[in-house]
């Protein structure tokens, strides 16, 4: 069953997400329940604090997307694929030289797609499902994906990556975002 999705208001979007120390079926519980969540709304990545947790945890998933991605595991390019969906824990990202514009949209805010410039690709350090080490390079739209979703562990939002003009005709729509999430949740508070 899907999990409620957290919008642009929710302070827990800016909440820096905790280190996993042990992955555990807690864990590969709630990374499933976020690869569900994240298909039943038409996402190509979801991070923990999107679904009300400040944790470490990321899934991605580009196969529906016709834009070009590549993927090289010890140096060796696989099948992107092979890897998808990809679920990162405490992922550790450094970014190549070179970067790209490109549209984005999020889950946290329905309906807003804005260009966001990027690295190109990223080295990424991070956890498996099965608590091994996994290191990659990754390419175009993944590398997009990847990092959207790993500047939502550290409490960074893609409105944080707009330019000024990118953003300025998106304000009244993201102010109405916030305005309408903080009511939500004042009202959950009272009940």
């Amino acid at each position: 069953m899907p999990l409620r999705l957290v919008l642009y208001g929710d302070p827990i979007l800016r909440t820096k997400g905790a280190e996993i120390a042990r992955v555990d079926d807690a864990i590969r519980d709630l990374a499933a329940r976020m690869i569900t969540t994240m298909r039943a709304h038409r996402g190509v990545g979801l991070a923990a604090q999107q679904v009300g947790r400040a944790l470490m945890l990321c899934v991605v998933d580009v196969r529906e997307v016709e834009r070009p991605s590549q993927l090289f595991l010890g140096g060796r390019e696989v099948p992107v694929e092979s890897m998808m969906p990809l679920t990162l824990i405490n992922p550790r990202l450094e970014p190549t030289p070179g970067s790209e514009e490109g549209s984005e949209g999020c889950l946290s805010f329905p309906g807003l797609s804005a260009p966001v410039t990027r690295a190109a690709s990223v080295r990424l350090a991070a956890l498996g499902l099965d608590g091994r080490p996994l290191a990659l390079l990754a390419t175009g739209f993944l590398a997009r994906a990847i990092q959207h979703e790993v500047d939502h562990l550290n409490g960074v939002l893609f409105i944080d990556r707009m330019t000024p003009e990118a953003r300025r005709p998106l304000e009244a729509e993201i102010r109405r975002i916030e305005r309408d999430t903080k009511a939500g949740l004042k009202k959950r508070r009272r009940h």
